[in-house]
């Protein structure tokens, strides 16, 4: 059941709703190796191949995103080794997560949204959050694109566990004529948003700080003190993808974006159109790396 609006606050009500969420999705053994090999000081790029090697399905997936748009290599990555050697080690974790979330959440059922519609915003908010870090220089693009790309995995969790108050949120953002977001309708309905519930997740999952702050203050950027940079770029990128969406490059279109955003970021406005256009011209090809969608 989950917690009263009221009865918790923000946080204590987030990781109540998740304490026990190991039931309903369980993250998969191919990160869970490469996560424990990455923490053991004594492991070795060799050791992360074979872990790798281990699971077929991602070996492939991951020779196709190393050809992919993404890296953009001048010539082609046919091994393991190579893709390891050239993407990174830690960047081999992100993407084990990033690429087995989308599975892990394909089960849940529920009849507020379409996974369609949830997967397309989430790449285009990484695949912006990416373009957004190389602009910025001073993040890692790939630990952005990850960010991106989990950002609202909280949303998934309350319309699967709360459905009924999921549903009275987003009546609510429809009905309302001064147009409140989403977080702030869920907030009124639950006592907590899916930011708070997907950085309690991060937690759980013990995925690192950065991804953490990112997917619990992408709309609240002021709370970010570890990683205010990253925060911004995704509370942006959160923005644009909805512009990316509607062929749209007038900001009138999408969610307002703080202004501190930009300046915490490094970024200014000159940074939409680039950032939204490559996302749109990526979008279709990574769509299907990371869903399998055809």
């Amino acid at each position: 059941m989950p917690p009263k609006k009221g009865k918790l606050d923000m946080e204590t009500g987030a990781n109540e709703l998740v304490k026990d969420i190991s039931g309903l999705v369980t993250l998969p053994d191919v990160y869970l190796r490469i996560s424990r090999l990455l923490d053991d000081a004594n492991s070795s790029s060799a050791d992360i191949v074979k872990a790798v090697a281990q699971d077929p399905a991602f070996s492939l997936r991951l020779l196709q995103v190393a050809n992919s748009a993404l890296y953009r290599f001048p010539s082609a990555v046919d091994t393991v080794a190579k893709a390891v050697s050239i993407i990174g080690t830690a960047q081999i974790r992100n993407l084990a997560l990033s690429m087995s979330v989308a599975k892990c959440f394909a089960g849940l059922p529920n009849d507020l949204v379409t996974m369609d519609n949830f997967w397309r915003h989430s790449l285009y908010c990484a695949l912006i959050a990416r373009h957004l870090g190389k602009a910025a220089r001073r993040c890692d693009p790939d630990t952005l694109f990850t960010a991106g790309l989990l950002h609202d995995i909280g949303e998934l969790v309350i319309f699967n566990r709360c459905p009924q108050q999921a549903q009275e949120a987003l009546l609510a953002v429809l009905d309302d004529e001064e147009e409140v977001p989403v977080y702030a309708a869920e907030r009124a309905a639950l006592g907590f948003d899916h930011a708070a519930v997907g950085g309690a997740l991060a937690r759980q999952w013990h995925l690192p700080p950065v991804l953490e702050e990112c997917i619990a203050h992408h709309h609240d950027i002021g709370a970010a003190d570890r990683h205010p940079r990253e925060a911004a770029i995704v509370h942006i990128a959160n923005s644009l993808a909805q512009l990316a969406e509607v062929d749209s490059l007038a900001l009138d279109d999408a969610p307002p974006i703080d202004p501190r955003a930009w300046e915490t970021a490094g970024l200014d406005a000159d940074a939409i159109e680039p950032a939204v256009r490559a996302a749109q011209q990526e979008i279709q090809e990574i769509e299907k790396l990371f869903t399998g969608k055809q």
